[in-house]
C-alpha cells in the first residue's frame, strides 16, 4: 500500500510527501506494536520502529500522523470509508434484490466439543471463553463457546426450575389412572 502523509514545511504551510511503500503485513506489525507500545511508554517510536526492519523512526511517526489524520477525516465525514470486501471464509451469499444476506449456518457441536467444553469449565470457570476455545475446544471460536455456554446454562436452568421434589401430591387415585372403571352411585357410595 502506499501511503501519502502531510507534513508542515519550513514556512508552516502543508507540503505532501510520498511516503515509502508499507505492505499490508508491516500495517498490520504496525497496528499491533501501536497496541504494543501505548501512549505513554518510554521511547514509544524507537520500540515501535524496533518491530519494522527497513522502516525509519521518521518513516513510523509519519505513517502514524498520516492514520491520525486520515481517522479525523473519516471521522468529520470528509471520506467516504471505503467498502472492502468481505473475506473469503466469511463472504456470504446474497438473496433476493433486497440485497439481504442468508445467515450462514452453523455446524452443530459434537458429544467431545461439549464434554471438552465441560472440561473447560472446570478449568478455566465460567466466563473464559477465549481460553477454552484456544487451549480446551480449538475447533471453536471463543464467540462460538460463549454462545454454547449460554444455551448450556439456560437449559439447565430451565431444567432446575421444572424438576420438582417428590410430594404426597404426585400419587393419584385409581380412578384417576384408569378412567375405564365403573362409575358407582352416590347411593352405593354413602353406604
Amino acid at each position: 500500500m502506499n501511503s501519502m502523509y502531510s507534513t508542515q514545511d519550513s514556512n508552516g504551510g502543508e507540503s505532501s510527501m510520498a511516503a515509502a511503500e508499507w505492505s499490508w503485513s508491516e500495517d498490520k506489525i504496525f497496528e499491533d506494536a501501536l497496541v504494543k507500545f501505548p501512549e505513554g511508554t518510554p521511547d514509544r517510536w524507537q520500540k515501535i520502529t524496533g518491530q519494522l526492519p527497513g522502516k525509519s523512526e521518521r518513516d513510523v511517526i509519519a505513517h502514524y500522523e498520516a492514520l491520525v489524520h486520515d481517522i479525523a477525516a473519516i471521522e468529520a465525514g470528509e471520506v467516504e470509508v471505503p467498502s472492502y470486501p468481505e473475506p473469503r471464509e466469511t463472504r456470504r451469499r446474497s438473496v433476493g434484490s433486497g440485497g439481504q444476506r442468508e445467515r450462514k449456518k452453523g455446524r452443530a457441536w459434537t458429544e467431545e466439543e461439549h464434554k471438552l467444553f465441560l472440561r473447560g469449565l472446570e478449568i478455566y470457570g465460567r466466563s473464559d471463553w477465549r481460553s477454552i476455545s484456544r487451549n480446551v475446544v480449538i475447533t471453536r471460536l471463543p464467540s462460538q463457546v460463549a454462545s454454547h455456554a449460554q444455551k448450556y446454562f439456560k437449559r439447565k436452568e430451565l431444567e432446575d426450575k421444572y424438576r420438582k421434589r417428590s410430594s404426597i401430591h404426585d400419587i393419584t387415585t385409581p380412578h384417576d389412572a384408569d378412567s375405564s372403571l365403573p362409575e358407582t352411585s352416590d347411593a352405593e357410595h354413602n353406604q
